[in-house]
């Protein structure tokens, strides 16, 4: 795997090197290393892998055009433990940090950070995961040590693709109907809180849909807006969905996002609109046909993929092939 940052400008090597990296390690020194529980002090960082359009080149910084699009800086951090995985808390405080930084002007582009277990991503890699196996593919290993190799990916055949495909697409795309039902149902009776709880699972199921078919991956999140952001990267068309022109349209989305946690238990202080639930309902149906159509559209190149693949012919002809050629030598 690479480790240069060469192809960068000079000022991404340094947001890179000298803010984003010295912030993760330097935090999770702080809150490990002196921690008492015996987990968190035994907590450690094997990989930092930096992937995506920063690492293969081609990122877009645009942040005063109309969509202000900007490619975040994906990052894949491996980690000794699962307990170290789903510390939510520390995650959490560290993306805010992060949000906080890049409002303030001091790094130019938004960490995105994955956190899995060094089982995790070899189990992934042998199962033949577009995602992660791109990550070894075109990734820059920024922090490393312990010195493990990543395994040999098992790419998936052509016909392995279809089926999981489509079996992904079946089970989350269903399903997140389910939930727009029963969000329109809870909003004509005017329960907001379980009409936003019922939409963000709609949308995280839309976004798990077109996740899990394009990539056969999608992460452990229940936030919607991290979600949007790994998906907006596969295809433009989910990007420009939801309108962001507006301060009120932002606010309505980060409301949504919210709803998970807070809408579901009742949190006091958690307040949503029925005029912003129907605004928020509309933009979901418009996210919903788009990820049908991104989704449907890559089944079928992957079925036409597998009807040009070797594996798509009967071993019969390809033994009578083999032995025409074994002949003719």
């Amino acid at each position: 795997m690479r480790t240069d940052l060469d192809h960068l400008p000079a000022d991404r090597r340094r947001e890179l090197g000298d803010f984003v990296l010295r912030t993760i390690l330097t935090a999770f020194e702080d809150a490990h290393a002196s921690s008492v529980t015996g987990w968190k002090k035994k907590g450690r960082i094997h990989k930092i892998v930096l992937y995506g359009s920063f690492a293969r080149g081609g990122w877009v910084y645009e942040p005063h055009t109309k969509k202000a699009y900007s490619s975040d800086y994906d990052l894949l951090v491996m980690v000794n433990r699962k307990q170290v995985v789903d510390n939510i808390a520390f995650w959490s405080a560290l993306e805010d940090r992060f949000l906080k930084a890049c409002a303030a002007g001091r790094i130019k582009s938004l960490p995105s950070m994955i956190v899995h277990t060094r089982q995790e991503v070899h189990s992934a890699l042998s199962r033949g995961r577009y995602f992660f196996m791109d990550i070894v593919k075109d990734g820059i290993l920024l922090y490393d040590a312990d010195d493990v190799e990543f395994p040999k990916p098992k790419p998936k055949t052509p016909s392995d693709k279809v089926a999981l495909a489509e079996e992904y697409f079946g089970e989350w795309y269903p399903s997140a109907g389910e939930f727009y039902d029963d969000f329109s149902r809870n909003l004509e009776l005017s329960r907001t809180h379980k009409a936003a709880f019922e939409l963000h699972q709609c949308v995280e199921h839309l976004y798990n849909a077109v996740l899990l078919t394009l990539t056969f991956y999608a992460p452990r999140n229940h936030n919607i807006k991290a979600l949007r952001g790994m998906a907006d990267k596969l295809d433009r068309r989910l990007a420009y969905v939801w309108p962001s022109d507006f301060h009120w349209q932002r606010a309505a989305f980060n409301i949504l996002r919210d709803a998970y946690v807070k809408a579901r238990y009742a949190r006091p202080g958690y307040k949503i609109t029925v005029e912003q639930l129907r605004w928020l309902g509309e933009i979901t149906q418009n996210l919903s046909e788009a990820v049908r159509i991104v989704c449907q559209e890559h089944i079928a190149a992957l079925k036409a993929e597998a009807m040009h693949s070797v594996d798509a012919i009967p071993v019969s002809v390809r033994n009578i092939d083999r032995a025409v050629e074994e002949e003719s030598e």
